[in-house]
């Protein structure tokens, strides 16, 4: 009798290996810096890969937990609102009297909160699209912002308050170190733990999770309150970089966060997805906008620009896994 045996992983394969969406992001990457360095004689100097980032590692703390959200299936288009409405609240508190340890507390239970508000909408009223849930909770947040502040700032923080954003651990931006960190803690959640394959389940197959006995609606609201405490973190180092806040910050950084986590290879349609590609996606992304800076491109070329990148990579991609199942 012929015996028979099960295989619980499949062998290496190289080829696979290298034909990945992330090793497709390296490639732009290099041909970005290689580009921008040909445009520009100031680009490549000692300073430039740890001194740039800081421009835009505070939106990148969003991207972390916008990955979970859409390999969810779902969307957070208030991400922006909510960094506006924490900013406000912590340099009004300040400027109150309000000790700046205990204001920067104060933001980031309050960005949690209004994180939350988002889930528990999406569990409550599950019938309403996420996208229309938090396209309204987008208007009230940063409606909230504008009432409190109007067209005023609020600044003057402590001198120890922009060491955040433009403070250094040894020769490490610390900024570049504490989003690290994130990124390690978020990458471990979601590919070695039972949370980030019920992330990736859901995403899936929404309906066969719930007749399986998983609590959907606790999962949902996980995501909901770490992504806004993580637009409050962006909200710290967004207004510790700025050295003042309005309302008007962080506009259009929903766009940026969501752009950067599809240009990674997480699917629109969900449960699929890894955080290597979003992180690659972050730095493409803000290093092509530093280079466009440099040689003088107009805000709107860079838009145009970005805006083409992304069709780009969203057609390759759907081309690449097209009847291939999952990239997870």
């Amino acid at each position: 009798m012929p015996v028979r045996t099960l295989a619980v992983s499949k062998p290496w394969d190289l080829r696979k290996f290298f034909f990945q969406w992330e090793w497709l992001l390296v490639v732009v990457f290099i041909a970005i810096n290689i580009i921008n360095s040909i445009s520009s004689p100031h680009y490549l100097n000692g300073s430039t890969f740890l001194n740039t980032p800081r421009s835009f590692l505070d939106k990148a703390f969003i991207v972390l937990p916008m990955m979970f959200v859409i390999i969810l299936g779902n969307i957070d288009i208030s991400v922006a609102s909510i960094v506006a409405l924490s900013s406000v609240l912590m340099g009004v508190s300040y400027n109150a009297g309000l000790p700046m340890a205990l204001a920067i507390v104060m933001a980031l239970l309050i960005g949690t909160a209004l994180g939350g508000l988002n889930g528990l909408l999406q569990v409550k009223f599950p019938e309403l699209p996420a996208m229309i849930i938090t396209l309204s909770t987008m208007t009230i947040y940063r409606g909230l912002a504008y009432v409190i502040l109007q067209d005023q700032a609020a600044g003057g923080f402590p001198p120890w308050f922009t060491f955040l954003a433009w403070g250094n651990v040894g020769p490490f931006p610390f900024i570049l170190v504490v989003f690290t960190a994130a990124a390690v803690i978020f990458g471990l959640v979601l590919h070695g733990t039972s949370f980030g394959r019920l992330v990736y389940g859901m995403g899936s197959n929404l309906t066969a999770c719930k007749y399986s006995g998983i609590k959907t609606g606790r999962i949902i609201l996980t995501v909901g309150l770490l992504t806004g405490l993580m637009s409050a973190i962006c909200a710290i180092f967004l207004t510790s970089r700025m050295g003042s806040t309005r309302p008007n910050v962080a506009q259009g950084y929903e766009l940026d966060v969501i752009a950067m986590v599809v240009l990674g290879g997480v699917s629109t349609s969900g449960g699929t997805g890894r955080i290597a590609g979003p992180l690659l996606a972050i730095f493409i992304i803000g290093f092509l906008n530093y280079g466009l800076g440099l040689i003088n491109v107009s805000a709107q070329m860079i838009l145009i620009v970005l805006g083409m990148l992304l069709v780009l990579s969203v057609l390759v991609m759907n081309l690449r896994f097209m009847g291939k199942g999952s990239v997870k």
